[in-house]
């Protein structure tokens, strides 16, 4: 589990935008609710919200300090 600021990559940034799958579940409104993550699958949405709250994104950061 990764603890401190996440280390930006923009490939993986620029890829998670513009991925077949992601444009083919928002074209045909496929999104579930948001809170929803524990009903699809419940691991996962355990590991996030850890690791979400042990860790931090250095451009939030940047932002709130130069705001």
């Amino acid at each position: 589990m990764k603890i401190g600021f996440r280390k930006p990559s923009l490939k993986k940034r620029i890829s998670s935008r513009t991925s077949l799958k992601r444009q083919i579940v928002h074209r045909r409104g496929l999104k579930m609710p948001k809170g929803t993550g524990w009903i699809r699958n419940p691991n996962k949405a355990v590991y996030n919200k850890v690791y979400n709250k042990t860790s931090f994104d250095i451009f939030k950061t940047l932002k709130k300090i130069f705001k």
